[in-house]
């Protein structure tokens, strides 16, 4: 029987798993290994996750679980993502979907985030989480690698209300050199799917030499969809299987994105301590209308927020951010 969550399709049963290791045939179909265990669960500001226009300041109950469908050379999180879920399990913990969301609100927390690992290998636990989120009107968003099905990622927008969308590469050259997929059609798929219903900010961490001198394409491939969705470009600190690569070099990045600058409106570009380029502009008069501090690989943080209206101080311009005018009111920056 095939898996289809997302789009290696891996044929399951007799004793064979898939990429991920996370899904295995039984007498009713697919089923998911390890439901309701998890890595991580922690709390985290929700500009460190990163997410910039869903709910700035706001504190996120962050979760994860094991298990990837990629094999990224360069994985900061390959101990998690890339080890065999197996052995994971002894040292995972195991909370309830009920358990979960009422840790987060005890916790003080205004959202759900999945992070640290891909949720497509985890997705009825998700599902079940989702459900239980809604019920007490807590939003759910999710850091995923985009290589989901059609079908799955219909299920994708049943849980998760706000995306990451990591677009790592275009060329097929890199792809399968760096992160061992044939295509990246299937990730552009979803993000034009996502893009229409849901909240959605695109990273693309920079490993120079191997995928810089497709900048300016992928800034394309995004204006083409929406030239105010949010793209987060990442200094990228190899690990996994790079841990000798040599860092990105900033200037070199930051010239890289003049063109994207022009058609995009918010460029971003961090993962180095005391970056310029994490503030948010207004697109029409360039104020300053969300100002952040870069903190490094410890994540950013929210300094002042100026747009509580979601409209530019200085001259109006209305500035796309994910949440209602009562939670800007409300909502208070946390430490």
């Amino acid at each position: 029987m095939r898996c289809n969550y997302c789009e290696w399709r891996c044929e399951l049963g007799n004793n064979r798993l898939g990429v991920c290791k996370m899904y295995a045939e039984d007498d009713d179909g697919i089923k998911e290994r390890f439901p309701n265990k998890w890595c991580t669960c922690g709390i985290s500001r929700i500009e460190s996750i990163p997410f910039y226009h869903a709910y700035p300041g706001s504190r996120s109950l962050t979760v994860g679980t094991s298990g990837c469908n990629f094999n990224c050379k360069y994985c900061s999180n390959g101990f998690i993502a890339k080890e065999d879920p197996e052995l994971l399990q002894d040292r995972m913990l195991e909370y309830s979907p009920k358990e979960l969301v009422g840790m987060a609100k005890k916790l003080g927390c205004h959202n759900i985030v999945f992070n640290v690992n891909e949720p497509t290998v985890s997705l009825p636990t998700m599902i079940e989480v989702g459900k239980e989120a809604k019920a007490q009107g807590i939003p759910m968003g999710c850091l995923t690698n985009g290589y989901t099905t059609e079908e799955a990622t219909e299920l994708l927008c049943s849980v998760f209300s706000f995306f990451n969308i990591g677009l790592k590469g275009l060329s097929e050259r890199f792809n399968k050199d760096y992160i061992g997929i044939p295509s990246a059609e299937p990730v552009l798929r979803t993000i034009k799917r996502l893009a229409k219903t849901a909240h959605v900010e695109i990273v693309t961490p920079v490993i120079q030499s191997a995928n810089d001198d497709e900048l300016d394409a992928i800034s394309d491939f995004i204006a083409g969809i929406d030239p105010e969705i949010p793209w987060h470009v990442f200094r990228l600190l190899p690990e996994h299987d790079m841990k000798e690569a040599k860092y990105p070099n900033i200037d070199v990045i930051n010239n890289a994105l003049k063109i994207a600058r022009t058609e995009l409106a918010h460029v971003y570009f961090h993962n180095f301590v005391g970056s310029d380029w994490v503030n948010t502009l207004c697109p029409g008069c360039k104020s300053v209308v969300i100002e952040r501090f870069s903190l490094g690989c410890g994540g950013d943080k929210l300094h002042r927020f100026l747009c509580h209206d979601k409209h530019c101080p200085e001259c109006g311009r209305e500035i796309k951010l994910l949440g209602k005018k009562t939670e800007w009111n409300s909502m208070e920056v946390q430490s």
